[in-house]
């Protein structure tokens, strides 16, 4: 059995909708959080437990709709991101990524070598199967690759979203990289997108995803049916993608 955190938030669900009473676990996937759910007889309120490795379980009892679950997960989302955030605080670094021949950086779902040359017409160029980087800019080596990665996830993602526009019926007013921190995207002012850097390390597929998830909420802000639908609309697989994200992106290698 893994060690507890006795962490956990806490709600009285409301009454309606019925379920089986069952204890086997089940998995909850909302937007970037994905969830052990389990159900119980016992139990008489919604609780959510953040494990020690941040993983996410949610304890409810059978009767709670599983719109009642994802409006309790959205309310408690803060304290959520609250605890992750502590862990990884608490958790060791990852050793950084070292600028030197042979070190392995992901883009698409793929991992390539870099390669340090001598001198070269770009700070960073994916060239034959490998990053190229001047050897007298290894020392700013990671500022020099989240500005390519900035770059080339703009060209790459906006090229993705005018695919989908016409077929999701909207047209984005601009597409911006950047770090936004645990969200992998977002939908800003102005119908203008944003996208996490690390976004363009996903497999191209799960990166696809998010753009179409983002561009659905350019005509439905929250989650609602309607929002999914959109989202199914414009492509029939997205939960086999969106799954995948819940329980894979955290393993996104970065810099």
């Amino acid at each position: 059995m893994r060690p507890r955190d006795p962490i956990a938030a806490t709600t009285r669900p409301k009454r309606g909708g019925s379920r089986p009473e069952v204890d086997d676990p089940a998995l909850l996937v909302v937007d970037d959080l994905s969830f052990d759910l389990r159900r119980s007889a016992r139990r008489r309120v919604l609780e959510i437990t953040v494990e020690r490795d941040g993983s996410l379980r949610l304890c409810a009892p059978p009767a709670a709709t599983e719109e009642q679950l994802r409006d309790f997960v959205a309310r408690k989302r803060p304290w959520i991101y609250k605890q992750l955030a502590r862990r990884d605080a608490l958790r060791p670094a990852p050793p950084p990524k070292i600028f030197t021949d042979g070190e392995g950086f992901a883009y698409l779902g793929r991992s390539y070598r870099l390669r340090l040359v001598a001198g070269a017409d770009a700070p960073v160029k994916l060239v034959g199967g490998r990053f190229v980087m001047p050897r007298a800019l290894a020392g700013e080596g990671r500022e020099h690759m989240v500005r390519w990665y900035c770059e080339r996830g703009r060209v790459w993602l906006a090229g993705k979203a005018a695919d989908y526009a016409a077929r999701m019926e909207v047209q984005p007013a601009g597409v911006r990289v950047q770090d936004l921190g645990y969200r992998w995207g977002s939908c800003g002012k102005g119908q203008r997108l944003y996208f996490h850097w690390k976004t363009i390390l996903l497999p191209a597929p799960i990166a696809e995803y998010v753009v179409v998830h983002e561009m659905a909420h350019l005509h439905e802000p929250h989650h609602t049916p309607g929002f999914w639908l959109r989202v199914e609309r414009a492509m029939p697989d997205y939960e086999r993608r969106r799954d995948w994200l819940a329980a894979h992106g955290g393993e996104v290698e970065g810099l």
